[in-house]
């Protein structure tokens, strides 16, 4: 098939235009007051000092909002501007240098605007999480027994606190020293300790947008003398971040000297191709990773009902156990008897794991007597992918299986659209997508910063929690995340590989290619349900259908999704603001 016409693109797809969720309707109420049912995190005080621009900005979208009545509400977030997605100019775009004496003077406004707005966004949902973590019931009176907050509840206090003194105007010195327990009452020792050690970490951050290094490193020599990564999750996080700013500042200043593991981790990652036997392991112990894993397989499953002869493509084969799930539902099929079950791999030249996953595969296929044959498809890089390297048989039902793989190729968008037009032309009956459920794609330092310490965060606490009787483990699958928060904080350009961006930005992306949604039936969401429930820890997760996509969350932060797609075949449709 020739889609040169069709997909023969001016420019490249702008995951930068749709970023970000700066709503400053509600900031000044949700930012005042943090509290639990009882218990006021910031003393009696009634409104946080803002500056005086964000006060009469919210009192100006207020009267708006008042005027323009509920009909205009949209589907939509507020930010979600189809024309930007496809500018010409804009595409990967990165935040402005402060090295121009104009930046300067511009800058510091609207940054300091964009990342009170986004913190107090992630302060909106702390008193539901305070109130379901409050423990009490209505036998017990005022016999409170308050749980400890968690990490991700921590980092919103932090956040919320940065943003009711923003306006008060401390150096640095006295920043540190200044007495701000009165206003965390109701929280023990440590916990007051952890958010004022974030609170640090943030104005580091800040500091370091606006590209003032002095400043910037005293706060973080602050941070490293207080956190460890030994210590609470908090500290850990609190630690790994203040690293990747201080190798911010170290290239900024020419200090900085790169190291072979970087490299190792970021061809790694560029490839989307990795099988490190921790990244296998702690499939088992998080929930999220086998739901997501679960739903999209049962959808596939769900999609070939009809198929005698199945072919499935996996971008990222890793150990194969999650195909052992469709082998037993296909042999335990009635109505349509499968002949044939292949699976292609598709993996980097010299991998010897994807063969001895084949064999284990071979084996299961085998114990249900099921047809099965296994290929490995082998590339120097995913730019290299061609339709020729597949072989399709003309009667079998194609499906093709992305779990995390495209948010690797965010940074190299022609190698992207290469991918999504060979399978377009492989024209599969369906194509699942599994992905990272978070912007860590912001031109804005300071946004991405702020966006990155959250998610990272409820999955420090997620892996706190779900491994902790495995420290070995958690450890060095927090050594990986490490690496990538020290990509996304302290490098810019085609250095910066990891690039997450949210389930919207990919719907907007894949119209280009006329792909359509196909959802998931009410009977694989029950069962991804189940799913969780065989975890421990399951009740921490959520699950939660948006439109036709699940997103699944960590104690109400959400953390993937995944989505399933076909392309369509009828021409000239009209997806957002961009007719094909």
């Amino acid at each position: 098939m020739d889609s040169g016409g069709l997909f023969s693109f001016n420019s490249p797809f702008d995951f930068n235009g749709i970023q970000g969720n700066f709503n400053l309707h509600g900031f000044q109420k949700d930012a005042a007051v943090i509290k639990g049912r009882h218990e006021h995190l910031f003393g009696s005080q009634e409104n946080p000092l803002f500056p005086e621009n964000v006060t009469k900005m919210i009192r100006d979208q207020a009267k708006q909002d008042q005027q323009l009545g509920p009909e205009l509400k949209f589907d939509f977030p507020d930010e979600f501007d189809f024309n930007s997605v496809f500018s010409t100019n804009t595409a990967f775009e990165e935040f402005p240098r402060l090295g121009n004496a104009k930046a300067i003077k511009e800058m510091p406004s609207s940054v300091q605007l964009s990342s009170l707005e986004l913190l107090s966004n992630y302060g909106k949902s702390l008193k539901k999480l305070r109130s379901s973590n409050d423990g009490s019931n209505g036998d017990e009176g005022n016999e409170r027994v308050r749980k400890k907050l968690s990490t991700e509840e921590i980092m919103r206090v932090a956040g919320a606190r940065y943003v009711q003194f923003s306006d008060m105007r401390y150096d640095d010195f006295s920043m540190v020293m200044h007495p701000f327990g009165h206003a965390l009452s109701g929280l023990s020792d440590d916990e007051t300790k952890d958010v004022e050690l974030v609170h640090l970490l943030l104005t580091a951050a800040e500091k370091v947008g606006y590209e003032q290094f002095e400043r910037a490193s005293r706060l973080l020599s602050r941070c490293e003398w207080i956190a460890s990564e030994q210590a609470n999750p908090v500290q850990r996080i609190v630690y790994y971040f203040a690293d990747a700013l201080r190798e911010r500042i170290d290239k900024a200043t020419g200090r900085f000297v790169p190291e072979e593991s970087e490299a190792k981790f970021k061809t790694e990652i560029k490839n989307g191709l990795s099988t490190s036997i921790a990244t296998v392991r702690i499939h088992q112990y998080v929930p999220f990773f086998q739901v997501t894993q679960f739903a999209g397989i049962q959808a596939i499953i769900e999609n070939v009902v009809s198929a005698s002869k199945i072919h499935i493509i996996d971008l990222q084969l890793r150990s194969g156990i999650q195909w052992t799930g469709l082998m037993q539902a296909l042999a335990e099929r009635e109505l349509c008897r499968v002949e044939l079950l292949k699976i292609t791999a598709v993996g980097l030249a010299g991998d010897e794991k994807i063969p001895e996953s084949g064999k284990r595969l071979e084996s299961v296929a085998a114990s249900f007597k099921l047809p099965f044959s296994f290929n490995a498809v082998y590339v120097r890089d995913m730019e290299d992918i061609k339709e020729e390297l597949f072989k399709i048989g003309s009667d079998e039902s194609l499906a093709v299986f992305c779990p995390l793989v495209l948010r690797t190729m965010i940074s190299r968008p022609g190698c992207l659209e290469n991918l999504m037009r060979v399978m377009k032309n492989l024209s599969p009956a369906i194509l699942v997508v599994i992905e990272i459920e978070a912007n860590h794609n912001s031109p804005s330092f300071v946004n991405r910063f702020i966006e990155t310490l959250f998610f990272y965060s409820a999955f420090f606490d997620c892996l706190d929690t779900c491994l902790e009787h495995e420290a070995e483990l958690r450890t060095e699958i927090e050594s990986i995340l490490r690496r990538g928060i020290q990509n996304i904080v302290a490098t810019e350009g085609k250095c910066r590989i990891v690039r997450s961006v949210k389930k919207e930005v990919w719907s907007t992306f894949f119209a280009r290619f006329r792909m359509v949604e196909l959802g998931f039936s009410d009977s694989s969401l029950c069962q991804a349900n189940m799913v969780l429930k065989q975890f421990p820890q399951g009740s921490c997760c959520t699950l939660e259908k948006i439109g036709n996509s699940v997103i699944v969350g960590w104690k109400g932060t959400p953390m993937q999704s995944v989505s399933a797609w076909k392309f369509a075949r009828d021409r000239g449709r009209v997806f957002g603001n961009y007719r094909f």
